[in-house]
């Protein structure tokens, strides 16, 4: 789009969507006097535990952009939250999505965080984002149309936390990479149960915790969460909610670019062995 309240651009040669959202060139970038985000601040001008609030940049319309701010405590992370901190982010995910997924605007809500200045985290402190789609984006719907279910080969297999599977997935563009879902389906966050989201937390904080064992406590990462569509379509109805988390280190502090070959061809070349990194992230809890 010309800006963020028009429509999308698509590449006419490659079907490849493009947001053109100018305005978010003027968004903070790493603030070194006030955090925004710490009490006190722009967004969170009053004590909190966790937050919700419009993002002021969005990058797309219709306050369609959310910011999800998972501690007052700037220097946190999310491992650190521990179970409960990350139930009560898991919690406040569920009812955005319970209410943007309401909305006749709004096909697919997506949650995630970017953590780290290696993957363009603007803003040290810890939080997330939600952006809620007019329409499915291609590679949700290419997952769905897929049957993604968890993974059940042993051999990428890391972890079994309270009914929730966490396992490298066979093949990624990014070396390190983990997917989490409940053993039994379910679509969305908020369709989970008091004891599952109690579940996802633990998965989640076990799957970051590895994470950092593996590599270090600094090492950058993506997260989102793949959920239902909000529509009611038929294709739509097997959905399987999952977390993926990725990171482009190859090795503690290696940070592995995606180069022309990849993104001319949009093939990958990955110098991690899936089934040696799901080793190597089982090993990392049985040696504690």
């Amino acid at each position: 789009m010309t800006t963020s309240s028009g429509a999308p651009r698509v590449d006419p040669s490659t079907g490849t969507v493009v947001h053109v959202v100018g305005a978010r060139q003027n968004r903070p970038n790493l603030p070194t006097d006030v955090c925004p985000f710490c009490v006190g601040g722009l967004e969170a001008p009053e004590p909190y535990s966790v937050k919700w609030f419009p993002n002021r940049w969005p990058a797309m319309p219709n306050e369609r952009c959310e910011v999800v701010l998972y501690s007052p405590d700037h220097q946190q992370t999310f491992a650190g939250l521990g179970v409960r901190g990350a139930r009560e982010v898991l919690d406040l995910w569920a009812s955005r999505t319970a209410a943007l997924g309401q909305r006749d605007d709004v096909e697919h809500v997506l949650i995630f965080e970017n953590r780290g200045r290696d993957v363009g985290a603007t803003i040290d402190h810890p939080h997330g984002q939600i952006y809620a789609f007019d329409h499915v984006p291609a590679r949700t719907a290419a997952r769905v149309a897929n049957n993604w279910a968890p993974k059940t080969a042993s051999e990428l297999l890391v972890a079994e936390v309270e009914g929730w599977t966490t396992s490298v997935p066979l093949a990624s563009a990014y070396p390190v990479a983990l997917e989490l879902a409940p053993q039994i389906r379910v679509g969305t966050l908020d369709e989970l149960n008091n004891e599952q989201r109690d579940a996802c937390a633990a998965a989640l904080i076990d799957a970051l915790a590895r994470m950092q064992q593996l590599f270090s406590p600094t090492i950058p990462y993506m997260l989102w969460v793949n959920q239902r569509p909000t529509t009611n379509r038929p294709e739509h109805e097997n959905a399987w909610l999952n977390i993926e988390i990725v990171s482009p280190w190859r090795a503690n502090n290696v940070l592995r670019y995606i180069a022309a070959a990849e993104v001319s061809t949009n093939e990958y070349f990955n110098p991690l062995i899936p089934e040696e990194l799901a080793r190597s992230l089982r090993d990392v809890r049985a040696s504690q």
